[in-house]
C-alpha cells in the first residue's frame, strides 16, 4: 500500500525512512497549513536544534484558505543565501558536506516561484543522493482518510510527534548537546553519506499503524 504524504522541505529523518521504504503519493490537492514542515525544516549547528524557515506571500483568500500548490515564495527576502549560508556553517565539517555540496547549491541559487515545486526539489535531490527512484505519484483529488492509500501526512505536522525510537549517529556537534532526533534528512546525509541510506531501510515506520 502506497503512504500519502506532503511535500516538505528537505523532509524529516522519519518521512524519509517512509520514502525509502514504502511507495509514495505526494499529496497536492490540500489547503496550506502553517506551522508544518511545509516551509520550513531543522538542522544541527553549533546552538543545538536551528530552524530554517521559508518566507511566503500572504496565504488566505475570501475563505481564509489557500490551496497549498498556489503558496508562493516571497523571494523578496534573500532567504536562499541567508539557508545557504546557514547549511555551510553548520555543516563544513561534517564529513560528507563537500561530497554533495556541487550538487546541493543549485537548488539555493535557481529562484523558485511555488513551495511545493521547490519541496518537491528537495525531494528529489535526497533521492537523487540515496540513488533511490523519486515519488512521481500524486493525488488527483483531496480525501480527508484516504482509501485506497495509507495516510502519513501527519508527519507534516510540527506539533504532531509520532512515536518512535531513533538509532543515534554521530552529529558534527553532539558532543555538544548530544543527539538531536529527528531533524531534517540533511543532517543524516552530511554526517553518514553513503550509510544514509541503510540507515533508512533500518528505520523503524511501525509510526504509520498508529
Amino acid at each position: 500500500m502506497s503512504i500519502v504524504l506532503h511535500p516538505t522541505y528537505f523532509p524529516t529523518i522519519a518521512s524519509a525512512a517512509v520514502i525509502v521504504q514504502h511507495p509514495v503519493v505526494w499529496e497536492v490537492f490540500d489547503n496550506y497549513q502553517k506551522q508544518t514542515y511545509r516551509n520550513r525544516c531543522y538542522i544541527c549547528n553549533d546552538l543545538g536544534k536551528h530552524m530554517l524557515s521559508i518566507s511566503i506571500q500572504h496565504v488566505g483568500g475570501s475563505q481564509g484558505k489557500q490551496s497549498y500548490r498556489e503558496v508562493k515564495i516571497d523571494n523578496s527576502f534573500p532567504w536562499q543565501r541567508q539557508h545557504w549560508r546557514t547549511l555551510a556553517t553548520a555543516y563544513r565539517t561534517s564529513p560528507f558536506f563537500e561530497f554533495y555540496e556541487d550538487d546541493l547549491a543549485p537548488l539555493y541559487q535557481q529562484e523558485f516561484t511555488y513551495l511545493m515545486e521547490f519541496n518537491l526539489a528537495t525531494a528529489a535531490f535526497i533521492c537523487d543522493c540515496l540513488q533511490i527512484k523519486t515519488p512521481s505519484s500524486k493525488t488527483t483529488t483531496y480525501e480527508t482518510s484516504p482509501v485506497e492509500n495509507s495516510d502519513g501526512r501527519f508527519l507534516a505536522s510540527i506539533k504532531k510527534k509520532p512515536p518512535f525510537e531513533q538509532e543515534p549517529y554521530i552529529q558534527v556537534f553532539g558532543d555538544r548537546h548530544g543527539f538531536v532526533k529527528n531533524s531534517s534528512v540533511l543532517d543524516l546525509l552530511f554526517n553518514e553519506g553513503p550509510n544514509a541510506l541503510s540507515y533508512l531501510k533500518a528505520f523503524n515506520t511501525d509510526f504509520l499503524n498508529g
